[in-house]
């Protein structure tokens, strides 16, 4: 009896000798999958535009776009990608990041493989991606009128997601005397095939759905408008 009952208790510090040593195989193995994230990169229709995909949340939802990097101030990723050369601005969705480089002859590989380091060392970091609000102007408002509350509600539930598929987002800006205002941000600023999208594509949707819309146009900020000379008034100086 009192065998049968030693060999019983063996068994059941085994088990749990067993149970112990999966446990922390399991422990180990989550910690190294945290610690080597699987970044993916994704082609846009903007050869000079790449998509990032840590499979990680980035801002979760939204978006929010760095035209250069005096304007990276609330994020400490933002600020580390535009170190690298070639970075020209840097934008981030709910679950990517979107990277534009300065001219379409720069080699994306140094790019690729110095950018995924910083993800990488950013999300094993847990350090917060922005202290900035993200892009809501497309939030519905109580002062919005029928029409631009149908506007936002086709940008948000039609556009906007298929865009952000390509890297890029549609931010509204306005509506005045039947032109509906739009800013084009990440993979979409520069890109060669934005004003066939904006026209033959949003315009149309926007149209068809809202009669009260004659047309789309793209606008730009006062600073993305400075930041832009800026940038081009750089880039001739070292040309030269």
């Amino acid at each position: 009896m009192a065998a049968h009952m030693r060999w019983g208790l063996k068994r059941l510090l085994w088990g749990r000798k067993k149970r112990h040593h999966l446990n922390s195989l399991i422990q180990l193995w989550e910690c190294l999958s945290e610690r080597h994230l699987s970044i993916q990169t994704q082609e846009t229709p903007n050869p000079r535009s790449l998509k990032f995909l840590p499979g990680k949340p980035v801002l979760g939802s939204g978006t929010l776009d760095f035209s250069s990097p005096s304007s990276a101030g609330s994020s400490s990723l933002a600020r580390d990608l535009f170190e690298i050369e070639g970075v020209k601005s840097v934008f981030f969705g709910p679950d990517f990041i979107t990277i534009t480089k300065t001219d379409e002859d720069v080699d994306w590989t140094q790019i690729k493989r110095h950018a995924m380091e910083v993800i990488g060392k950013f999300f094993e970091s847990g350090d917060q991606v922005t202290t900035d609000a993200v892009h809501s102007e497309n939030s519905l408002s109580e002062d919005d009128d029928d029409i631009v509350s149908m506007i936002k509600e086709l940008l948000d539930t039609r556009i906007r997601p298929t865009v952000q598929e390509d890297g890029g987002d549609v931010i509204f800006k306005g509506f005045e005397n039947g032109i509906v205002k739009l800013k084009l941000v990440g993979s979409c600023t520069g890109c060669p095939s934005s004003t066939v999208t904006l026209k033959n594509g949003i315009q149309n949707m926007m149209q068809f759905y809202i009669p009260e819309v004659d047309m789309v146009e793209q606008v730009e900020d006062e600073v993305d408008e400075i930041n832009a000379k800026v940038f081009a008034e750089v880039e001739n100086k070292l040309q030269e």
